[in-house]
């Protein structure tokens, strides 16, 4: 069933908030997942296993003896191994006195330190893995476009059009096109198209080569709303084609970008045309950081769509291991893309409102989903990309800090006291919650 025939069914907040629990609990289910099962690969004990804080919902034990429990705040998870004082691995002293070597062993704390080094990784390993997963998944559901060009389903535009599904786009105004997945090609092509209307398309019909009229190749027609967007904030959605900006018709969607990149924030009267009536609405586009091909970033006016050619391209299903490469891709371009933001807003470049915390990454995980069963699986990836990434930051109470703690005794031969690991577990704390704190602000204040 796709995703957006249950949206109506309930109200905005509420299926936001139950997409956002949804993908929040299977980013974390596979999270803690890993540490467990090669912490108990390794022969460290898992006590508990919980999907979520607080008091415990439902709980059962598992014939290893481990407890498995659902708990009432479902904003993260944990798994607590044998000696741990707490969720966040403290030391429980009283646990672990008088425990013979075999005993200590199956402990956190006493296991040897390639055990503890894996078990703690794991968490993101499997949030990478996931995300590699869902990305393959989406990417073969998909598939790609099929060369040469081919007409696979026609978008309901304003105009008429002779195209039929079927045809094969030998020329567009007498050129052939480039292979659609060159992308810079395919560019220099498109915009070297006369800027008109109408143009003629020479399509191969039924083993006949013929010339027809269509509208032009890129119409200003919205095929996505980015979430949290001042379009989805106006209430654009797929399908909707803009015929006109400020009471001025437009037919290009290149129209359209020049128009609200020239806004300055200004806001714009949209005349737009939906399901064969115009509807109007006004939006004021937004100021977004963009990165660039060097890995700097540039601000830019943005209203939230994505745009496409006048119909949808018929598509092949990829092998597993060319979309499986593609998504261990796409998992590259996530981390790469986030440490260059990170970095450019540490030193001010851009401005922290591009950092999204809980308000709007729930917000954002509404959007997705009532834009279809796959964006919403997209979004999935990308934020366990991202989970994964944050985990293995070398701050303290994160995964990241604890392997920071297991290279300090690596080299040393000696763990750290247990007073600096108390002092540097405080002081990890208060970085995340300034983080989450930045987040909420940026939510709520941007």
């Amino acid at each position: 069933m796709d995703l957006t025939t249950l949206i109506p069914q309930f109200g905005g907040l509420l299926w936001t908030l139950l997409f956002f629990v949804v993908a929040l609990s299977i980013i974390v289910a596979i999270h803690e997942y890993g540490h467990y099962i090669i912490g108990k690969k390794t022969g460290i004990y898992p006590e508990v296993f919980s999907l979520g804080f607080g008091p415990v919902l439902w709980s059962r034990y598992d014939d290893y003896g481990t407890k498995w429990q659902i708990a009432a705040i479902p904003f993260g998870g944990f798994v607590k191994f044998r000696g741990d004082a707490n969720a966040s691995g403290g030391i429980d002293g009283e646990t672990l006195h008088g425990m013979d070597e075999t005993a200590m062993r199956s402990t956190m704390h006493g296991a040897p330190l390639w055990a503890r080094t894996a078990t703690v990784a794991a968490g993101p390993i499997f949030n990478f893995i996931l995300s590699i997963v869902l990305f393959t998944a989406v990417i073969m559901a998909r598939g790609v476009v099929t060369e040469p060009l081919t007409v696979g389903e026609l978008r309901v535009l304003p105009v008429e059009q002779e195209l039929q599904i079927g045809d094969v786009i030998l020329e567009i105004e007498g050129d052939a096109p480039p292979a659609f997945d060159d992308a810079a090609s395919y560019e220099a092509f498109m915009k070297a198209l006369p800027h008109k209307p109408m143009l003629d398309y020479t399509v191969l019909r039924d083993g006949f080569e013929t010339v027809v009229s269509g509208p032009y190749v890129y119409p200003p027609i919205v095929t996505q709303v980015a979430p949290r967007s001042a379009a989805g904030d106006s209430g654009l959605r797929q399908g909707d084609v803009i015929v006109a900006i400020d009471g001025e018709p437009v037919f290009a969607f290149d129209q359209l970008k020049e128009k609200v990149e020239g806004s300055e924030g200004a806001s714009l009267a949209l005349t737009i045309w939906r399901d064969g009536e115009e509807v109007q609405t006004d939006l004021t586009p937004r100021r977004v950081d963009e990165p660039q091909a060097d890995n700097t970033f540039k601000t830019f006016y943005r209203i939230g769509v994505i745009g496409g050619i006048l119909f949808e391209p018929a598509t092949t299903t990829p092998g597993f291991g060319e979309s499986f490469m593609a998504g261990i891709d796409q998992v590259g371009r996530i981390i790469s893309g986030s440490l260059s933001g990170m970095w450019h807003m540490i030193t001010g470049a851009i401005s922290t409102c591009n950092l999204s915390g809980p308000i709007g990454i729930a917000e954002a995980s509404g959007d997705m989903a009532s834009q279809g069963t796959s964006n919403f699986i997209w979004f999935v990836a990308v934020l366990s990309t991202a989970v994964g990434l944050i985990n293995l930051f070398p701050i303290p109470v994160l995964d990241g800090g604890h392997l920071v703690f297991y290279a300090y005794e690596a080299v040393t031969g000696r763990q750290p006291s247990e007073k600096a690991l108390d002092i540097l577990m405080r002081v990890g704390l208060t970085v995340v919650l300034a983080v989450m704190i930045l987040g909420v602000s940026s939510d709520l204040f941007c």
